[in-house]
């Protein structure tokens, strides 16, 4: 039985239970939200060992990090590096979207060594494959992409991203929207490069109901993927994209009643002012599913801040009801991320989770911001450090600049206002 059927039938699984008190919240009430569609606990039956996690209503807002091979640099132990840093760095899942090398080796090593859940995007697999031995994507096998999903579920792939909404309907509302970046996804770009030169349906739409096969015999997770996620901002929550969102929303509830977990991904490129509109229209469409945002990215001219920029955004989707934050690193459309730009991604994107579990009014999200504002009081500089989301980058900062008094800092000094108050409140 898949985990929303143990729900619906009542029992509390183990899983469940860690995540009830990972939350603090009732094994009852988890149950409840994994029935309803809510909630979801990505595992794959077969990937042991793992830290389950709680994504949706009512959990903690959880954070993505990326990492993956590419054509021009395909070292599988930097991968494995990335994935330890952004561990460490306290990343709830990683997705690996490797491109270059041997695919299913890169995710086996990752599946083998991740503590946390992993998610791929198995058209990648597909495309690499019909190019070997096809030449050419357009040629690809619809066994060929349903393989490769089989193929990760057999591996231990926890949740798999498939652009289930790119139909020939968007595909022709697409044309008529005259974006400025047609199609940014690469899963939704190869996907539409096949159905335009074979002039046939999706297969990931067409034969959803194989794809709810697979899934369920692993109970891996699908992650319907926003093939029409804006580019830039002023593609933002056009016709297309909503029209995608809408064939999502039909398919997350045929998804459940085969008892198969479903989260929504969403944009992308966005304004500020249309953030929350968006999250309250997904919620709506895709009855309350747990909604995957990356970003969204609230600017277009920031290449080299592109974390500061998704980590805005985040925070404000967060709070509006978002679930899950797909990190953005510095290196978001120049390059593929060195080790560093996963750790200041990692952080950047927990910011964003942390200030959006505040504004939700999570219980206990604000505990640690009260903790460290006491220490602040009292000029106690390790309690600071050790509370502090990155205590490594703050006690750097601090040791590079030491003042003369330890008990103030560099920047005021003696003038140190908490200080001076101190000394007439007697504290």
């Amino acid at each position: 039985m898949t985990i929303i059927e143990d729900a619906r039938a009542g029992r509390i699984t183990d899983d469940m239970m860690l995540v009830s008190k990972e939350e603090g919240l009732p094994a009852g009430k988890i149950a409840e939200g994994i029935g309803s569609g809510k909630v979801i606990i990505t595992k794959n039956r077969l990937h042991k060992g793992i830290k389950p996690i709680g994504i949706g209503s009512g959990m903690r807002t959880k954070v993505n990090a990326n990492i993956g091979t590419s054509g021009d640099h395909q070292s599988i132990e930097e991968e494995i590096e990335k994935l330890k840093v952004a561990t460490g760095a306290g990343t709830d899942a990683i997705m690996d979207l490797s491109t270059g090398g041997d695919l299913r080796e890169i995710r086996r090593r990752i599946l083998e060594s991740s503590l946390i859940p992993v998610g791929t995007v198995p058209i990648y697999q597909a495309a690499v494959t019909s190019v070997e031995r096809h030449g050419f994507i357009g040629r690809m096998k619809e066994d060929e992409i349903f393989d490769a999903i089989e193929a990760d579920g057999e591996l231990g792939v926890d949740f798999v991203t498939v652009h289930c909404g790119v139909t020939l309907g968007t595909l022709e509302r697409l044309k008529k929207e005259g974006r400025i970046l047609d199609v940014v996804s690469r899963g939704g770009a190869f996907l539409f490069e096949w159905m335009i030169y074979n002039e046939k349906e999706n297969p990931l739409y067409e034969r959803f109901d194989r794809l709810l096969e697979i899934a369920k015999r692993y109970d891996m997770t699908l992650s319907l993927g926003d093939g029409l996620r804006p580019g830039c901002l002023a593609d933002a929550t056009d016709r297309a994209q909503i029209q995608e969102l809408i064939v999502l929303g039909e398919l997350t509830e045929r998804a459940w009643k085969e008892g198969v977990q479903v989260m929504i991904e969403g944009p992308g490129h966005m304004p500020i002012n249309q953030i929350e509109m968006n999250v309250r229209i997904e919620k709506e469409l895709c009855k309350g599913a747990p909604f995957y945002v990356l970003g969204p990215l609230v600017t277009d001219i920031a290449p080299g801040y592109d974390h500061i920029v998704s980590a805005i955004g985040g925070a404000v989707a967060g709070a509006a009801g978002a679930d899950f934050l797909c990190y953005v690193t510095p290196a978001e459309h120049l390059r593929l991320p060195t080790i560093e730009d996963v750790r200041e991604g990692v952080i950047a994107a927990r910011i964003a989770a942390h200030a959006a579990d505040i504004a939700k009014g999570i219980d206990g999200s604000m505990e640690r911001d009260t903790q460290l504002a006491r220490c602040r009081k009292l000029l106690d500089w390790e309690g600071q450090i050790r509370l502090s989301i990155d205590p490594g980058k703050a006690r750097r900062m601090r040791e590079e600049r030491r003042p003369i008094e330890d008990e103030v800092c560099t920047m005021c000094g003696s003038l140190c206002a908490i200080k001076v108050v101190n000394k007439y409140m007697k504290t």
